[in-house]
């Protein structure tokens, strides 16, 4: 997996487990994505060197920058899995091709798909 790839998966897992139960650890982000602790560390300091997120006494906190770049991608991922959902795909099929999409997709493509749900 490419480097922007798993940045970008990192900060979406954190995102949503912030939205699910609050405090995010470490163990939290390697029990969802199925990672060792040492991989979620090692990102987690990659993601702290670029200033995307915080860690306070072991919970993992998105920054600003963070957080409005894990709702970007959030975002694309949602739209890529409506717009699959529209086509025919079962929601499963969708989700799990939207998860691959997401780190590839550009933006002007997004905003397309984005038109198009609000067209339908």
């Amino acid at each position: 997996m490419k480097y922007r790839e798993s940045q970008e998966m990192y900060l979406e897992t954190i995102l949503l487990l912030t939205k699910r139960g609050g405090v995010v650890r470490s163990i939290d982000v390697a029990n969802e994505l199925n990672y060792s602790r040492a991989s979620v560390s090692r990102a987690v300091s990659l993601l702290v060197d670029k200033g995307f997120v915080v860690v306070n006494r072991g919970a993992i906190v998105l920054t600003d920058s963070g957080k409005l770049h894990a709702e970007e991608i959030y975002l694309r991922h949602e739209v890529i899995t409506q717009v699959l959902i529209h086509l025919g795909a079962t929601p499963d099929v969708a989700e799990d091709n939207a998860c691959r999409i997401e780190h590839v997709i550009t933006a002007e493509l997004v905003q397309i798909m984005k038109n198009f749900l609000q067209s339908k």
